[in-house]
C-alpha cells in the first residue's frame, strides 16, 4: 500500500502543474496586463477631464438666459462623464425637470460603466496575485522536501535552497498585487470625483429647468 501511495505521489509530482515555474510566468503575465490597464486608464482619465468650475459658470449663464442650444453646443465640445450625461438630459429639456432627472439617472449608469471599464481586472489581480504566489511557494516547498527524501546526505542545503527558491513566488505575487491595489483605489477615487462633478453640473441644469416655469409665470402676471 505504501509503495502504491509513493508511486501516485511520484506521478503527481511529475505533472506540469506541480512545477512552480509556470506560476512565475503566470504572475509575470498578470503583471504585464495590470501595467497595461494602469497606463490605458491613466491616459483615458487624463483625456476626459474637464474644468468643472469654469464649465459650471458658463453653463449656468447660458441656461439662465434660456439659450439651451448654445448650452448644448458648449457641452458637445467635451467628451467626459459630466458633459455627456448632462448633454443627454439637456437635449430633452422640453419634457420637464422630472423627466430630465430620470434621463440623467439612466445616462449616468451607462457613462460610468465606460469609466469603470477594466477596473474589475485590476481588482481581480490585486486580490488573487498573492494567493497565486503562495500556491507557487507551496509547490516549491513540496518539491524541495521530495528532493530531500531522495537525498538525505545533502538535507540542509537542499531544503534551504528549495525553500528560498519557492518563496520567490510569494514575493513576486505581492509585487504584482500591491501596485494593482494602489492603482485600483486611485482610479476608483477619480471615478468618484467625476461622479461628484456630474452631480454639480446636473444640479445646475435641473435647477434652471425648475426655475423656468416660475419665471414664466411671473412674466405673464406682469
Amino acid at each position: 500500500m505504501h509503495e502504491q501511495s509513493t508511486g501516485i505521489i511520484a506521478t503527481l509530482l511529475g505533472l506540469p502543474v506541480f512545477q512552480a515555474e509556470w506560476v512565475l510566468w503566470l504572475l509575470i503575465g498578470l503583471s504585464v496586463v495590470s501595467v497595461a490597464i494602469m497606463m490605458e486608464r491613466f491616459i483615458f482619465y487624463r483625456r476626459h477631464t474637464v474644468d468643472v468650475d469654469k464649465l459650471k459658470d458658463e453653463l449656468s449663464t447660458l441656461l439662465t438666459s434660456g439659450d439651451f442650444d448654445a448650452a448644448a453646443k458648449l457641452l458637445s465640445r467635451y467628451d467626459s462623464l459630466e458633459t455627456n450625461v448632462v448633454l443627454y438630459g439637456l437635449k430633452s429639456h422640453a419634457l420637464g425637470p422630472e423627466a430630465v432627472e430620470d434621463l440623467l439617472a439612466g445616462a449616468t449608469g451607462k457613462e460610468q460603466a465606460r469609466y469603470d471599464k477594466r477596473l474589475n481586472v485590476l481588482a481581480t489581480v490585486a486580490s488573487n496575485a498573492p494567493f497565486i504566489g503562495l500556491f507557487g511557494t507551496v509547490l516549491g516547498i513540496i518539491r524541495a522536501f521530495n528532493e530531500l527524501a531522495g537525498n538525505m546526505s545533502e538535507a540542509s542545503s537542499s531544503v534551504m535552497a528549495g525553500i528560498a527558491e519557492a518563496l520567490i513566488a510569494t514575493a513576486v505575487g505581492l509585487l504584482v498585487a500591491i501596485p494593482a491595489v494602489v492603482a485600483f483605489n486611485v482610479f476608483k477615487s477619480k471615478v468618484k470625483k467625476f461622479s461628484e462633478n456630474l452631480g454639480l453640473l446636473a444640479s445646475v441644469l435641473t435647477a434652471n429647468l425648475k426655475a423656468a416655469p416660475v419665471e414664466a409665470a411671473t412674466t405673464k402676471e406682469r
